[in-house]
């Protein structure tokens, strides 16, 4: 696996635009985003009822994983489930696809076929399950701004919007209700490989912005 570095910072509307209008002069928009340059992004992460996965990010464990299954846009042709692990501040992240149907299964606690999947990630999800009691926990929306940049591997987001699931873990049912997850709040992340190039560093910086940690999962958990 790859580790990848990953600084985050809780900036305002203005850091907004001007990151924005810096990284168009040099980085190129992902290319998986819409015309405005954005998409959205509907997760569902698992925990269980001890809050393992809430409580190793609120006590800053230094290895730790989650679980959670993705998809884009409202499309649920494209469905994956990811595992995101960090460790000595280093991030990786593996997935496996998922059909629409096997993640209506896995929401329903329909889960005996996983075992079976031949999919190692499906299948290391449903040892934990079983091991762990990890179950489907709450849905995370939010709109994201991505940005690309060759060399270094690099990727840099804007995620807004945060919304949460409301007592609702049918995250393929459009009408499942969400809700603000507190207080507006924008999310710059920046990714890259073995270095950070001069140009991106420039772009991103911003001022009197001290590097955080949030969790969009940790913040959408503030209802429980």
């Amino acid at each position: 696996m790859i580790y990848r570095n990953e600084i985050k910072h809780v900036i305002d509307a203005g850091d907004r635009a001007a990151i924005i209008a810096s990284l168009r002069r040099v980085a190129k928009p992902d290319p998986h985003a819409g015309r405005d340059g954005r998409y959205l992004i509907r997760s569902l992460y698992f925990d269980n009822i001890a809050d393992k996965t809430l409580r190793e990010k609120r006590d800053g464990v230094n290895e730790r994983e989650k679980f959670r299954i993705r998809y884009y846009n409202g499309n649920t042709d494209f469905i994956q489930l990811e595992k995101k692990v960090k460790r000595n501040g280093l991030g990786y992240k593996v997935s496996a696809p998922l059909t629409a149907k096997e993640a209506q299964r896995i929401v329903n606690g329909d889960t005996a076929w996983m075992a079976a999947s031949g999919r190692g990630l499906i299948i290391e999800l449903y040892a934990k399950m079983k091991a762990q009691g990890l179950r489907p926990r709450t849905i995370v929306d939010y709109t994201r701004t991505p940005f690309v940049y060759g060399p270094g591997n690099v990727r840099v987001t804007i995620d807004e919007n945060i919304r949460t699931g409301l007592r609702c873990t049918d995250f393929l049912n459009p009408q499942c209700v969400t809700i603000p997850a507190g207080p507006p709040v924008i999310i710059l992340e920046v990714k890259w490989d073995a270095y950070l190039p001069t140009c991106i560093r420039h772009a991103v910086q911003v001022r009197n912005r001290r590097e955080g940690a949030f969790s969009k999962y940790e913040a959408c958990r503030m209802y429980d």
